[in-house]
């Protein structure tokens, strides 16, 4: 697995030498050795490469990567330029339309987020192709808490986007009087009827960024075929 450096390293370097951790290196090791897995072994850290701590203003918070080829970078919701927009991510992109009157693009390569500071992390970090939540309960889930609970130590404003069953059982660590927890069904297509569409996460996520002197969130991605 990559190194993780910077800020995050500060925060959560600690994790690597518990005995969870090293048992789920172990693991993860040997399903990249035995198995096609996703994401590519560099891109595993993606959401904390391309967000450090200190620039993180919003997290939204998926479960697993995506488990077939081509999608998974290593982004919560998002895929590579050229792959197609998964049904959720199509929800999403929906909702940003109706809440904010961003148009849908092109495309679901949601690193314009990540370089805004939209920590896009999932639960789970690494995924057997075709085996959807096979690296589940392996000891990333305790690793991705340790992050969002750097991002609850953090002393400033921060705003939570909390979709989902899964992702709404991590509000009960989260405790920070200055931070902002948003809550709604998940954008599945089977959920996003029961609550995500009509939320507005995206208008009052920036709202309180606003209130609190923070640069807002540009949510529009842009298309790339023109």
């Amino acid at each position: 697995m990559p190194e993780i450096a910077g800020d995050w390293l500060k925060a959560v370097g600690a994790e690597f030498k518990k005995p969870y951790y090293k048992q789920l290196y172990e693991f993860v090791k040997a399903e990249y050795g035995r198995y096609v897995v996703y994401p590519p072994s560099g891109d595993i850290f993606n959401a904390l490469h391309l967000t450090p701590l200190k620039s993180v203003k919003v997290v939204i918070l998926g479960q697993d990567p995506y488990h077939e080829p081509g999608q998974a970078h290593g982004l919560s919701f998002s895929v590579p330029k050229g792959a197609v927009i998964p049904p959720s991510l199509r929800n999403i992109y929906k909702e940003l339309h109706d809440d904010l009157g961003c148009y849908i693009p092109d495309n679901g390569y949601l690193k314009k987020w990540a370089d805004e500071g939209v920590l896009l992390l999932n639960s789970v970090l690494t995924v057997r192709s075709g085996a959807a939540a096979s690296h589940q309960n392996k000891g990333w889930e305790t690793f991705t808490d340790a992050i969002i609970k750097a991002v609850n130590d953090e002393d400033r404003p921060v705003v939570y986007m909390l979709w989902g069953r899964y992702a709404k059982n991590k509000a009960a660590f989260l405790n920070n009087k200055k931070q902002l927890i948003l809550q709604a069904a998940h954008p599945s297509p089977l959920s996003a009827n029961n609550g995500f569409f009509g939320c507005r996460h995206f208008s009052a996520c920036n709202e309180f960024l606003k209130e609190n002197g923070i640069e807002p969130i540009d949510w529009q991605i842009e298309n790339i075929r023109i």
